[in-house]
């Protein structure tokens, strides 16, 4: 894998690499100043969705076997099974020793339900305006959820800046360490690049607020593994966009129990368990069927 995440990068790739990787981290401190930045820091976002088409091709090219659409479906349930299991352990250990940081995120989830209740229940003063354009309150709920669910749909896309961050670092250490590169030990160096990206994943979780200590630290422990998780998923199913949809579902879900419906990611998780198990049931058979004409035309030549 890692000879193929390496391989010779164009003078335009790697502009781009270093404009979603770098660029990224600039605009998204920015965020807690200018709102321009968070505006530019989505449109890099949507860029860099083509930049992952360059990038998947390093990272997929290693699969021997062309995937049928069944197991590419099962890949994603299994990734999304797994990134769940995770960070449910994840943030249950963040509860327990970061408590500055888990008081302050849910004081944060509390009040971003109330601001969105505001939005979505106007004060009774204003009831008869609401009531005489129906338009447009549909529209102030709409822009109450649908600006949250662009954003989180946008963060699956921060796994091109992690896979990108990934080559980046396997370059840098290919050339600064070319005698143990040589050697056959790669594996290690994708093991820092992905414990070093992961600790950038945190850290930028913390970027565009200024928060005390004790709650950045719990934030940048927390986010960090989801972002090792996240990078483990990528490297097993050694797919970037499998990667993507799982972190911008579980983003969307997560948002969804904040102010809708408080079991929003269990259920997520339940339905995508039932696709798991009902798909991985029909691949079986599919393959003890396959395997069994495989045995009756062996028997039949055998008999000729």
């Amino acid at each position: 894998m890692t000879t193929n995440l390496t391989k010779p990068i164009s003078i335009k790739l790697l502009f781009t690499m270093l404009v979603v990787t770098i660029g990224a981290e600039v605009l998204l401190y920015l965020t807690r100043y200018s709102y321009l930045a968070g505006t530019f820091y989505d449109a890099m976002m949507v860029s860099s969705f083509f930049v992952g088409l360059k990038l998947h091709q390093r990272i997929s090219s290693s699969e021997r076997f062309r995937l049928t659409k069944r197991q590419q479906v099962l890949k994603f349930t299994g990734a999304f099974l797994v990134f769940f299991l995770g960070s449910t352990i994840i943030n249950i250990y963040s509860s327990n020793i970061f408590n500055d940081f888990n008081t302050d995120y849910d004081q944060y989830v509390q009040d971003y339900t109330d601001m969105q209740m505001d939005v979505e229940q106007p004060p009774a003063a204003a009831d008869h305006q609401t009531k005489a354009e129906p338009v447009s309150t549909f529209f102030e709920k709409v822009d109450a959820i649908g600006a949250d669910l662009y954003t989180d749909a946008l963060a699956g896309l921060e796994e091109v800046w992690r896979l990108a961050y990934i080559i980046l670092l396997l370059v840098v250490c290919k050339k600064l360490f070319p005698n143990r590169w040589a050697s056959g030990k790669r594996d290690l160096f994708l093991m820092v690049a992905l414990f070093l990206t992961s600790i950038l994943f945190g850290i930028d979780h913390t970027l565009d607020s200024v928060e005390p200590w004790g709650v950045k630290i719990g934030a940048i422990v927390t986010f960090a593994n989801m972002g090792l998780l996240f990078g483990l998923i990528l490297l097993w199913t050694r797919s970037l966009w499998v990667t993507v949809l799982v972190h911008s579902l579980y983003d969307i879900t997560a948002t969804l129990s904040w102010y809708y419906l408080d079991s929003a990611v269990e259920l997520m998780a339940l339905a995508v368990l039932i696709i798991h198990v009902f798909l991985l049931t029909l691949e079986k058979l599919n393959r003890k069927r396959a395997l069994q004409q495989l045995g009756t035309a062996e028997e039949a030549q055998a008999a000729e």
